[in-house]
């Protein structure tokens, strides 16, 4: 009779630039974790990741999440922090950098394309779709939605949320090979933690079939939609408090901040937000009640009565922003409006 066997992958974000990338390697151990106190921290080579020169290139991962991974037998993901040798948090660990409020509920609508020989899955091999966008979203029929895409979606829900992450939804996007799923949690960790571990699930499920998931913002040139990443957000304030002049406030500060929200919220986003397609331009900053053009989408709940209660939706952020980058920015421009 052999050892007992449980399988821990430990994933990491590297140092490739201008976003990161997912790392991960396997620990096999004899007996199941049941905390984040029975892991160990372990080590990687840095100067393979863009994290350390050759001549000291140790890295230590520190444990900061445990999830179940229904795909293997006995088996386990652990994301963790980046860690210098003598303890403290790698330049590249912007988790370690966040104000951790666990009354920040926090949702991110992540947007990809399926992707297969250098353009989305189902393009023909030269030029682009008869079709234009449009019925491919929240389609159906093999003629828009192929006939590989669903079932990958359909089976990256269980999975997801087998790991314990609230996976809400999915649904075909505008363009063709395009589709979008949804987390939530609460916590400005927590939510960080669950959208890159869902990520990983997806990136990996991706390779039994074959096909890359691809972030970038604007993969297609021509008159199809970029991919964004939706971050929809409310404080204890917001939910239960609110009221115009706090909004207006906040919306303000925004308005302020808009250059560094825009820096923390993924490259080439120029592409993407150009005014059309439902976005807003870069370098301006708007909001309005159900506008998908505008920076900033006011549901219409968060209005009635004149209550300016509930959670706001900014549109910018794009699907190839590091989480930990979007909500580092977010909780600090929080911080800068009082709740009074």
């Amino acid at each position: 009779m052999g050892l007992p066997t449980f399988k821990l992958e430990y994933i990491w974000l590297d140092g490739y630039k201008p976003e990161p990338n997912l790392r991960g390697k396997t620990k096999i151990v004899e007996k199941a974790p049941k905390s984040l106190e029975d892991l160990d921290l372990w080590g990687f080579d840095g100067s393979s990741t863009m994290q350390a020169e050759g001549h000291s290139s140790d890295c230590v991962l520190k444990p900061v999440g445990l999830y179940p991974d229904c795909t293997r037998k006995n088996a386990y993901i652990v994301m963790c922090e980046v860690l210098l040798p003598n303890g403290e948090p790698h330049p590249t660990n912007h988790r370690a950098g966040i104000i951790d409020d666990p009354d920040l509920w926090v949702g991110l609508e992540q947007e990809y394309f399926f992707w297969k020989d250098g353009k989305p899955l189902g393009f023909p091999s030269d030029g682009q779709p008869s079709i234009p966008q449009g019925p491919y979203y929240t389609g159906v029929g093999y003629k828009y939605m192929g006939d590989v895409a669903r079932g990958i979606a359909e089976e990256h829900i269980d999975i997801t949320r087998e790991a314990g992450i609230n996976l809400e939804g999915i649904n075909a996007e505008v363009a063709k090979g395009q589709w979008e799923y949804q987390v939530f949690a609460k916590g400005a960790r927590k939510i960080c933690d669950d959208m890159w571990v869902s990520r990983f699930l997806l990136i990996r499920l991706a390779e039994k079939y074959g096909l890359d998931i691809e972030l970038h913002c604007k993969p297609v040139k021509g008159d199809w939609n970029g991919s964004g990443m939706h971050l929809n957000f409310s404080t204890k304030f917001m939910r239960e408090k609110g009221g115009k002049p706090y909004f207006e406030s906040l919306m303000a500060m925004f308005d302020k901040m808009k250059n560094e929200h825009i820096a923390a919220y993924g490259p080439d986003n120029h592409l993407r937000l150009t005014g059309l397609h439902e976005t807003q331009s870069i370098d301006k900053f708007n909001y309005g009640v159900a506008n998908r053009g505008a920076s900033i989408r006011i549901p219409h709940s968060f209005v009635k009565n004149d209550a300016y209660r509930g959670y706001l939706e900014d549109r910018r952020p794009n699907s190839q922003a590091d989480p930990y980058k979007i909500v580092e920015r977010l909780t600090q421009t929080l911080k800068l409006v009082p709740e009074a």
